[in-house]
């Protein structure tokens, strides 16, 4: 829809226009209508619903098998421990060279079967599928979906290859020795390299030619119900070589294994667990996935090809959701909003609003603020022009309908953030800011007074009368708005560009509806904000 189209739309609200159905919502572009994906179930959730008959049988196994399998568990790590010490003795915590001759060998070997026989006795009958790559052939394993600790298992089925992991876990006593003799790559939390770093041993690594053990990725970087594929990270890709894919399903009856940010804790699964005759896991190797020229200079194509490989074979969808979103349901169950509405699927809407995840959660907070009053963590108009600090009228109206996706009279916050995306980035360009301002600049000299504020916005919005003190004051540090100020507030507040420029569409438009003889061409205002020439130009950009 070009631009010209859009504004006829808004302008048909205003008050004059002959138009009496203030209600009458402008016609879905394209653009708009790729935000309709069918409802996506939570992933980071999980409600394991347990019948009357099944506790009773939870309990009485529990007797039994619960104090057997703790005492097998803690018995193995106790005999594991030294062949992990012998593995790591006289080596720093973060290897610079991989452990090897004898110490690797045996211990290896000793590690591997401790392993295999510590998930056993936890009960877990493991079905083993495919061929397990040679680190030649893949020396990345990527494995997925990552619903529990306990998808640990992979590792010992793939043969103990290096893992990522927090360095805080390998300075728990006894378990970070463990740890250390799997040779894993170090993470740190406080060290502000630590990613780039991160990336850089992986690298290493991986075009070691088999010096160092193979590594095992969970890509999706947290847990989910495995009800679908997250966005995979691109750390494992990034080296640009032969990965593995390695599938792991749990086909039980009763999930007791699934850990994710809503559901039981670590001690209510691990006690189920152990409390279940047996527990089912299959882990599934799939064929080496070997990235072209094109997947290697683009690790992002290179994690989706496999993603998609995966879920497919899973039978399962893919969603553009990441760790973000799961920081941001957690950020709305604090601020007391329902859960979901941090569900944004936040690297779609980062694409698109180019938005990064501090400036998401700061929406958050201000929606949060005006919503914390509202019936469900919804809003409506009223607090929708309060938050924008401007009057209901027909534009608010008309611009409070295209983010109410649903056509209910109110948004929620996954609502606003899409329609952000979807009606306010496209406006707001760096092109567009500039012509906004010059549109407020009445007397060009740099500067927007209040009185040239207040005068566009009531011509814009058709309101006579409107008090824009508290606007104003919300982008200017003095009396005046500098360019910089106007950016800087446009930038962060894009629900503001659609407003902004409202005026100016519809003087364009007025311009285009004039017989040729009366058009003229505009003239290029010579003020501090942008005085180079602008040369006409076509652009290629086609309406999406």
């Amino acid at each position: 829809m070009s631009r010209c189209a859009q504004a006829a739309a808004v302008a048909a609200t205003v008050p004059g226009a002959g138009v009496g159905n203030v209600g009458l919502r402008p016609p879905m572009v394209p653009r708009q209508a790729s935000f309709f994906p069918p409802p996506v179930p939570n992933p980071f959730v999980q409600q394991t619903q347990i019948g009357s008959a099944r506790r009773v049988q939870i309990f009485l196994l529990g007797i039994i098998l619960l104090p057997i399998r703790v005492l097998l568990v803690v018995l193995i790590l106790l005999l594991a421990w030294p062949f992990a010490a012998i593995s790591t003795v006289c080596c720093p915590e973060k290897l610079t060279h991989p452990i090897t001759g004898w110490r690797r060998k045996i211990t290896q070997t000793a590690l591997k079967f401790l392993g295999r026989a510590m998930f056993f006795s936890m009960g877990f009958i493991v079905a083993v599928k495919g061929k397990i790559a040679s680190p030649l052939e893949a020396p990345v394993f990527v494995a997925a979906p990552h619903s529990t600790f306990f998808d640990g298992i992979a590792c010992v089925v793939a043969g103990l290859p290096s893992m990522v992991s927090r360095n805080e876990n390998a300075q728990v006593p006894l378990i970070g020795r463990l740890l250390r003799a799997v040779q894993p790559v170090l993470v740190s939390r406080v060290d502000p390299d630590s990613r780039k770093n991160t990336i850089n041993e992986i690298i290493k690594r991986a075009t070691s030619g088999g010096e160092w053990p193979q590594i095992l990725v969970f890509p999706e970087g947290t847990c989910t119900n495995r009800s679908c594929l997250i966005t995979f990270k691109p750390g494992a890709f990034i080296p640009g070589v032969p990965v593995q894919p390695v599938l792991l399903r749990y086909p039980n009856k009763l999930d007791t294994v699934t850990w994710t940010w809503q559901g039981y804790t670590f001690i209510q699964l691990c006690m189920l667990t152990f409390c279940q005759l047996f527990t089912k896991v299959e882990v599934e190797f799939m064929p080496v996935q070997v990235p072209n020229d094109e997947e290697k200079n683009d690790p992002v194509l290179f994690a989706n090809k496999v993603r998609n490989l995966m879920a497919e074979a899973l039978g399962i969808p893919v969603t553009d959701h990441t760790y973000e979103d799961c920081r941001l349901m957690i950020s709305a169950g604090q601020l007391t909003l329902p859960m979901e509405a941090g569900l944004v699927e936040f690297t779609k809407i980062s694409r698109k609003l180019k938005l990064d995840w501090d400036g998401v959660r700061k929406h958050l907070d201000e929606y949060a603020s005006i919503a914390s009053s509202s019936k469900g963590g919804r809003i409506g108009i009223e607090e929708f022009a309060k938050y924008l600090k401007l009057p209901v009228s027909d534009v608010l109206r008309q611009l409070f309908a295209l983010f109410d996706r649903n056509h209910d009279g109110s948004i929620d916050f996954r609502e606003y953030v899409i329609g952000l995306a979807v009606l306010c980035n496209p406006s707001n360009t760096e092109e567009i800011i500039q012509v906004a301002f010059k549109l407020f600049d009445v007397d060009e000299d740099g500067y927007i007074t209040e009185e040239e504020f207040s005068t566009i916005l009531q011509a814009s919005l058709g309101v006579p009368d409107l008090d824009v003190s508290g606007l104003f004051k919300e982008i200017a540090q003095g009396d005046s708005i500098s360019y910089e100020e106007f950016k800087s507030f446009a930038l962060k507040h894009p629900e503001y560009a659609k407003i902004f420029t409202t005026y100016l569409d519809l003087q364009t438009c007025h311009v285009f509806s004039l017989p040729k003889e009366v058009q003229t061409t505009p003239s290029t205002a010579s003020n501090k904000v942008s005085p180079e020439k602008h040369e006409e130009s076509t652009s290629d950009k086609k309406d999406d």
